[in-house]
């Protein structure tokens, strides 16, 4: 027998029931991206746009570096915080970055970085610092579906903000109310979770919403867990407005980072936690009570990623933007699909006319038109009508996908 709600087989042996295990433990539901991503696994006939991640591997020299390791003997344990080389590594990155003028002493420091199997690892550890049960958290919805995920495994409550798509139907943009978020404020708030650019929306959040957002953490005592780990994948400048351009060194800000994005190292699991350096040995901590460490070679691929790899995230960005003009020019060419073109991150998080069941219409592209998506529902109550598609895959496949998804709406009429 299967639980709606959390997906999960239950036994029908008492010692072994659900009942038996902690809260904890059962409160994140099936992730609904992972549900499409299931449906339609090892299919080679459908166009997969349901995960966040491109079709590019992690490029040569990154992989020639994690080789390079394995064959030196590298396959001992690494120290907790990630090596010294990769944590100056990611120190140099960041000066180079969100640092300041040339000339200036380096702002970022090597230790106040924490080297963590993934983004996901470093997010997990911030919401071991600063929640737990009995917290509530604020996430700006919709969200990426690990957040709420991530509280609920820690005993914490996740307290959806939806963001607005306001303008005129040919010029829409994700806004986020501030009044709405002060509002939502308790006092068992903790802290505030900001994924800017965001997914699945592509919301950029604006330098004057970044200095709002961090008022209301002043005045309230709140930590900011900033999620930025879009902010090179921008369409309109170098990079996105962070909180690195409006922080003063004693704000309450926990950044979480990953190698995955800009590098299209997904499957290799590695990322870092950015925190006051006071933290470091309880981070170190929590890294070896879950972790243990990342693996060496996977850190001497970053290191090679961190320091060579510009060439490559530009080549990337250009795919990108073309792979973004290709599937918002087709399926504004519908005349029935609603969305804000992104400004950043690698999604298109749509609306569909005729159809507001986004896990129905997903699993019916996937089934009949061959085009994986992921369903708004499983990013909040905020998106459960709309699609969300990641167009970081080679043009050629954006068009194709593009043509099979207006071919199925021109046969699924509106009424």
């Amino acid at each position: 027998m299967r639980d709606r709600a959390t997906g999960i087989s239950s036994l029908t042996s008492s010692a072994h029931s659900l009942a038996s295990l902690r809260a904890e433990a059962l409160a994140p539901a099936t992730s609904g991206i992972v549900e499409l991503f299931n449906l339609g696994r090892g299919r080679p006939d459908v166009i997969p746009l349901w995960v966040g991640e491109g079709d590019l591997p992690t490029p040569d020299f990154a992989r020639e570096a994690a080789r390079r390791s394995i064959e030196a003997g590298e396959t001992f344990y690494a120290a907790q915080r990630g090596l010294p080389e990769l944590r100056a590594a990611i120190a140099r990155y960041m000066n180079a970055q969100y640092g300041a003028a040339v000339g200036s002493p380096p702002r970022f420091r090597t230790e106040m970085f924490s080297v963590t199997v993934g983004g996901m690892h470093a997010l997990q550890i911030a919401l071991r610092l600063v929640s737990g049960p009995g917290a509530e958290v604020i996430i700006p919805t919709p969200a990426w579906p690990n957040f709420a995920g991530a509280l609920g495994a820690v005993g914490a409550e996740p307290i959806e903000v939806p963001l607005e798509l306001a303008g005129s139907p040919d010029a829409l943009t994700w806004r986020l109310d501030i009044g709405r978020l002060s509002a939502a404020i308790g006092p068992s708030t903790r802290a505030i979770i900001v994924n800017t650019p965001g997914n699945p929306t592509g919301w950029t959040a604006t330098i004057d919403e970044l200095r709002a957002i961090l008022d209301l953490s002043r005045q309230h005592g709140l930590w900011i867990i900033a999620d930025e780990i879009y902010g090179r994948i921008v369409f309109d400048g170098a990079r996105a407005p962070s909180f690195h351009d409006v922080m003063e060194a004693e704000d309450r800000i926990l950044f979480v980072q990953t190698m995955s994005k800009n590098w299209a190292m997904t499957g290799l699991r590695v990322g870092w936690i950015e925190a006051p350096p006071i933290f470091g040995p309880v981070i170190e901590n929590l890294i070896q009570y879950s972790t243990s460490g990342v693996a060496t070679a996977i850190q001497r691929a970053a290191i090679a990623a961190l320091d060579g790899g510009e060439p490559f995230v530009e080549a990337q960005l250009s795919r990108l933007r073309q792979s973004r003009g290709i599937l918002c020019g087709g399926l504004t060419a519908t005349g029935r699909a609603r969305f804000a073109a992104p400004r950043g991150s690698f999604y298109l998080f749509c609306s569909i006319d005729g159809f507001t069941d986004s896990r129905d219409l997903a699993i019916r592209l996937l089934e009949e038109a061959l085009v994986g998506v992921a369903p708004g529902s499983a990013f909040g109550a905020a998106g459960s009508s709309f699609l969300r598609l990641c167009f970081a895959r080679d043009p050629r496949s954006i068009e194709e996908a593009v043509a099979r998804m207006s071919k199925w709406l021109a046969a699924h009429g509106a009424g």
